[in-house]
């Protein structure tokens, strides 16, 4: 079968592999029919910061097609659906035993510590994959991850009901936030630098462009989710006082926060690891959504031409959300 196989910083490549044999008992065979690129893909490709092993195959936002099961598999059997759960907790910490492997000081993911989806077919333990509704579009269900992700942020978040919320960052997980608090009522400010993608959100979603020169942004929540060191600097002087500011992005830099400011002003600040018991809510939410996204991902990228979109997205030059990757070409589940 073809698969990326991540070689070390910068180094990921294309190429035909001898596919998983022998399926161990409780595992399932599934065909990738639809991959996104992640930021923390991109930033394992820089840094290499969270791989275990090299080489590996990439890709922990996926969805597919069950071709084999062995044993017991939760119920899932041949031609079902599903997206697979990416977090992998070490199982045996009291984060892992109270349902929070988000928590795990071990946490792995998968396409990281074992082979993920970019492949044309991948092999992971019933427990990884949740299954997904039959008429659900796989390009849908590629995004079920990515969206837990954003949901556990505005969950973070808890907006109070009406109140205007600032959105730092338009990519994938910005702006499937700002699309669920819109949804939720919420009017939205968005920073984000990329003016065509500002412009593609504000078009969709009703978003309203926010200036880093504006002195006031009049908000008590804010939302970040660039990881950038000078946004995150500029948030804890704009943010009100008693606010709450939610960091959802991975950093380069250390930023540097006035932590007597903080004080004074009682900020809370939360983090955002992955996601918690969002995943079924995700999948009960994207069918409500589901006019919008479209709009909002690539055209489908064959697996061969990965190592070009990886290129692409680190030079800034895709407007659209999220790429997704079509490792056996299109068919009637995309």
């Amino acid at each position: 079968m073809l698969a990326a196989r991540f070689y070390g910083i910068g180094d990921i490549r294309v190429m035909p592999i001898v596919p998983p044999s022998g399926l161990q008992e409780g595992f399932v065979r599934v065909r990738i029919e639809a991959a996104g690129i992640c930021g923390s893909d991109l930033h394992n490709f820089r840094t290499g910061r969270w791989l275990s092993r090299c080489p590996v195959t990439p890709g922990h936002e996926f969805a597919g097609i069950v071709t084999e099961t062995c044993g017991d598999c939760a119920g899932l059997a041949p031609g079902d659906h599903v997206v697979a759960d990416s977090r992998v907790g070490c199982g045996s910490c009291a984060s892992c035993h109270s349902g929070q492997p988000n928590l795990c000081r071990k946490l792995g993911f998968v396409g990281e510590v074992c082979d993920g989806g970019f492949a044309q077919e991948a092999v992971l333990p019933a427990t990884q994959l949740l299954p997904l509704p039959p008429d659900m579009p796989l390009r849908h269900g590629a995004l079920v991850e990515p969206l837990s992700v954003a949901l556990h942020a505005v969950h973070r978040l808890a907006p109070t009901p009406g109140a205007r919320v600032v959105v730092c960052g338009g990519g994938t997980i910005g702006g499937l936030a700002a699309l669920i608090l819109r949804e939720r009522g919420h009017e939205v400010s968005l920073l984000e630098r990329n003016a065509a993608r500002q412009a593609l959100l504000e078009a969709h979603l009703g978003t309203h462009p926010l200036s880093p020169d504006t002195e006031s942004w009049n908000t008590r929540f804010i939302l970040d989710a660039t990881g950038a060191a000078p946004v995150i600097e500029l948030a804890c002087e704009r943010i009100a006082p008693g606010g709450r500011l939610v960091l959802a992005g991975l950093f380069h830099q250390k930023p540097k926060i006035d932590f007597n400011r903080v004080v004074e002003n009682e900020t809370e600040l939360f983090g955002v690891s992955a996601f918690a018991n969002e995943m079924p809510q995700a999948i009960a939410f994207l069918p409500s959504i589901a006019p919008k996204l479209d709009a909002l991902i690539s055209s489908p990228t064959p697996l061969q031409d990965l190592p070009q979109r990886y290129d692409a997205l680190l030079a800034g030059m895709e407007v659209r959300l999220k790429t997704l990757i079509t490792p056996n070409g299109m068919s009637d589940a995309w």
